[in-house]
């Protein structure tokens, strides 16, 4: 079989079970994902699969290098700020080998449609981190209509080129996608596409909204704005635009050698849906770090597979690179494990130790097995997700050694990485004083 084309979509603030293949409600217009929920039954679902960070920004380091983000200095802000243009540290170094450079040293066509958050130019940027083409926002979130930053700056660029271009971000960047899998399809190398959608990330604009951008151009973060049925129509324009190129990768012959990934960067926010787990965005409670993972690859996977296997975002791509045959950069070894033998048989499974750690809330996180350990504001937790996945019956007084045993192995993990820098900074968008606690 030739090597695979790759695509690997990312929804941005995606909660739990906000698909429907996840146990997501109809919204009051019908199925909210059905494009989506067909992929995953005629591929796989993972339903213990994780983000790298309940953050953006961090996660995208993991995703890109296959490597746990806490190595690199940038990854430690949470999340990048749009206030951090010119910086020349808070971004992913450009001489770091990546999951498109690796592929693109080895023969394929690289692109990336969407979202970046990992450092502004002239410093960072996706045309010098392995990409050949890249068309989308560089900070964290954006006016899907104005397509303007946080700080009011228009951020849509077109390379290193700033562009400026009408109409609905989730849309625009969809019909970007389109154009290119009609591009690739002319030539015979294999493609890498990261399509890293905004959506359903604030603010709360569906493409019939364009009236309320200039209301609330001076805070993106939309406060007084949305509900769950903007949200849930958000998710489905998404949608519709995975179902436009699902349908050009079918028009060209080209569907059943194409690996299509879909996953979250973490947990839902605001008005998602993480039933049955608690917690959100900026949490290391499951809500904030478990997302939807669906895997769909004709020539490779079954239809209507499920796995429970332990896995985190950068495994993905570990698995892509595995899928095209590339090896890793031996002086930057990879801390993802390719899920290869689970896409071949959903029932295949192996031990994968999870931690986690973030500077907010001095939260810690180890997930083994059925178990997991955490740690807020200095509190200890031990929890049997399978038997409680909300998290409420703490065991740790009842399972003393287990508790131990598991920080010790989380503090033995977090000695391998460097400490959290004393300037490192926290952003959190919204507090108690404007909407009550989770």
């Amino acid at each position: 079989m030739t090597r695979p084309n790759i695509i690997f979509i990312v929804a941005d603030d995606l909660g739990y079970a906000d698909l429907g293949c996840y146990g997501g409600r109809d919204a009051v217009f019908g199925p909210v994902s059905p494009v989506l929920d067909g992929l995953a039954a005629n591929g796989l679902k993972l339903t213990q699969g994780y983000a790298n960070s309940p953050v953006c920004s961090p996660t995208r380091f993991a995703m890109i290098t296959a490597r746990y983000q806490y190595r690199l200095r940038g990854a430690a802000e949470e999340p990048i700020r749009s206030s951090s243009r010119g910086s020349t540290t808070l971004g992913l170094p450009t001489d770091h080998p990546t999951l498109p450079s690796l592929l693109k040293a080895s023969g394929y066509q690289t692109a990336l449609i969407g979202k970046w958050h990992l450092g502004y130019p002239p410093n960072f940027g996706p045309l010098r981190s392995g990409y050949d083409e890249f068309f989308g926002p560089m900070s964290g979130g954006v006016d899907y209509f104005t397509h303007c930053d946080s700080t009011g700056q228009h951020d849509l660029w077109f390379g290193e080129e700033d562009k400026k271009e009408d109409g609905y971000l989730t849309d625009i960047l969809s019909r970007r996608a389109v154009d290119y899998v009609e591009r690739m399809a002319t030539q015979e190398a294999p493609f890498f596409l990261s399509l890293h959608y905004t959506a359903p990330h604030w603010p709360w604009e569906t493409r019939d909204d364009a009236e309320k951008a200039p209301a609330i151009k001076d805070n993106l973060f939309d406060l007084a704005g949305g509900n769950i049925h903007v949200y849930r129509r958000m998710i489905h324009h998404m949608d519709e635009g995975i179902g436009w190129i699902m349908a050009a990768l079918q028009k060209h012959g080209m569907a059943d050698n194409t690996l299509v990934v879909f996953t979250s960067d973490n947990g839902g926010e605001r008005f998602s849906d993480n039933w049955p787990l608690v917690g959100g965005k900026m949490d290391l409670t499951e809500g904030g770090i478990r997302v939807p993972w669906i895997a769909h690859w004709p020539a490779v996977i079954a239809k209507g597979g499920e796995s429970r296997q332990l896995c985190m975002t950068m495994d993905w791509s570990a698995t892509m690179l595995d899928a095209a045959g590339v090896q890793a950069d031996a002086a930057y070894p990879l801390d993802g494990v390719s899920l290869m033998p689970v896409l071949k048989d959903a029932t295949h499974s192996f031990r994968r130790p999870l931690h986690w750690r973030m500077n907010h809330r001095r939260q810690q996180a180890l997930r083994d097995g059925d178990w997991k350990y955490l740690q807020v504001d200095g509190n200890e937790y031990l929890f049997n997700i399978p038997a409680d996945e909300r998290e409420r019956a703490n065991l740790g007084k009842k399972e003393p050694q287990r508790l131990m045993a598991m920080r010790a192995d989380w503090l033995a993990w977090n000695a391998t990485m460097p400490a959290i820098p004393e300037d490192a900074t926290v952003s959190l968008g919204y507090s108690v004083k404007d909407m009550p606690q989770r």
